[in-house]
């Protein structure tokens, strides 16, 4: 069964959609949760909330805007961030004082951040395929280094290397200062 049979079941709410859905993509989903969530258990809960996530924004689902993969991967990578900062909140449960301020960002800083983050945007799409993917795979998916090393043949030294001149670049094209 290929994706778009996948997205027409799901759209047409067929439970058989999420059963293929699980088979098919499951995999790829719990490739991106593991490095964010180390306790298996989550892993599984996340990985239940994401599929939950995908049933009730199928209709979002854009093709024109991205891949099917690209739009899996970040409701799961976004899920799994979710899961861990309920985790960590969960850990220092206490009581909440009225006069503290509000932890939601204000207006200003809403703009300033949707325009550092067009700003990165920008700059991440004048790399090349193989500096986006590894940048991606380091600091969007969080995997060890390790792990990017030995699923791309290179040396760990060789990674950090890349990863060390790649936000060097990063830096030069978003108008920082680099230090030689």
């Amino acid at each position: 069964m290929d994706q778009r049979e996948i997205v027409e079941l799901l759209l047409r709410r067929d439970e058989a959609g999420m059963d293929q859905l699980l088979r098919h993509y499951g995999p790829l989903m719990k490739y991106v949760i593991a490095p964010i969530l180390p306790d298996p258990r989550d892993r599984e809960d996340c990985l239940s909330e994401t599929v939950l996530r995908v049933w009730e924004r199928i209709g979002q689902f854009d093709g024109t805007r991205g891949s099917w993969a690209a739009w899996l991967t970040a409701i799961a990578r976004n899920t799994a961030l979710n899961h861990a900062r309920s985790n960590a909140r969960q850990g220092g449960v206490g009581e909440v004082d009225e006069r503290m301020p509000s932890p939601e960002p204000g207006p200003e800083e809403t703009v300033l951040r949707q325009e550092r983050q067009a700003a990165v945007r920008s700059a991440l799409e004048r790399l090349s395929i193989g500096d986006r993917a590894l940048f991606y795979r380091k600091y969007y998916y969080r995997q060890p280094t390790a792990q990017i090393a030995a699923e791309l043949g290179m040396s760990e030294r060789a990674v950090e290397g890349r990863l060390y001149r790649l936000k060097k670049q990063l830096r030069r094209l978003l108008g920082g200062e680099v230090c030689e």
